[in-house]
């Protein structure tokens, strides 16, 4: 991640735990072409995670939040103001953002400023996804599928054991609510074969959009239990794209 962009009293980094406060932001890009899929967008990047995944390239934020300062929300609003009309939106990322009482307020304060929203999400806090859509509060929502849904290929993925009936239901939620979204999947040749490529595609099918990039080892944060191999190449990365991702969540006749 990026250093922070503004200085700011230093903060624990953990989950707010003021339901009436805002969360500690840990770093902020001010301009981004890559995290909001045809926007151009700030980024605000939140502490803590309840996964561990071993290739995180955001470890940081999980494992040691203190080394980031923590942002004042009012000096983050006050430089993102003059980017209004030319700023498409704000990207809230993590860390997983879903874990702070404080998100939908957070969330507020950027639109009030006139700026659409984007949430990077587990998928391991579906009501609180729910909550925030049904609201009105957001624009777009990124998920990420770490594996087929079954507990042992999660929890190699995540690091440790995950409810996966709840990222199903985050999945299913965003599937049936007309809500925008994309699903992201990181992968590794190791972890993601034919088979468990096989068993994503089915779980995501009728989401609007399935995106797949390949696990930088050189990034992990903890390159051991990747084993050994080589990550996929760009070719094969396309090839799995377009005869796979696309194809599961585009059938024929569906125009995105």
């Amino acid at each position: 991640m990026p250093e922070p962009s503004l200085a700011g009293a230093a903060g624990r980094g953990e989950a707010s735990r003021d339901p009436a406060g805002p969360p500690p932001i840990k770093g902020f890009i001010e301009t981004s072409f890559i995290d909001w899929r045809g926007y151009i967008s700030a980024v605000l990047f939140l502490p803590g995670c309840n996964f561990a995944c071993p290739y995180c390239h955001n470890y940081t934020l999980v494992n040691d939040p203190e080394a980031y300062l923590t942002l004042d929300l009012d000096e983050v609003l006050a430089r993102l103001k003059p980017f209004v009309g030319w700023i498409d939106g704000v990207v809230v990322s993590g860390g997983e953002p879903t874990l702070h009482p404080g998100l939908a307020g957070l969330v507020e304060s950027l639109r009030a400023i006139g700026f659409k929203v984007k949430l990077d999400t587990n998928g391991s806090r579906p009501e609180t996804v729910r909550d925030l859509c049904q609201e009105g509060l957001l624009e777009m929502v990124s998920m990420d599928l770490k594996a087929p849904l079954d507990p042992l290929s999660y929890a190699r993925a995540a690091g440790k054991a995950v409810a996966v009936e709840r990222v199903a239901a985050t999945l299913d939620y965003l599937r049936s609510s007309g809500m925008l979204h994309e699903i992201r999947s990181t992968i590794w040749p190791a972890w993601h074969g034919p088979e468990e490529l096989k068993d994503m595609a089915q779980a995501v099918e009728g989401c609007q959009n399935w995106t797949l990039q390949a696990l930088n080892p050189a990034n992990a944060w903890n390159r051991l239990p990747l084993g050994p191999g080589e990550a996929y190449t760009s070719d094969e990365l396309a090839r799995l794209q377009t005869g796979l991702a696309d194809a599961a969540c585009r059938p024929p006749g569906r125009d995105f």
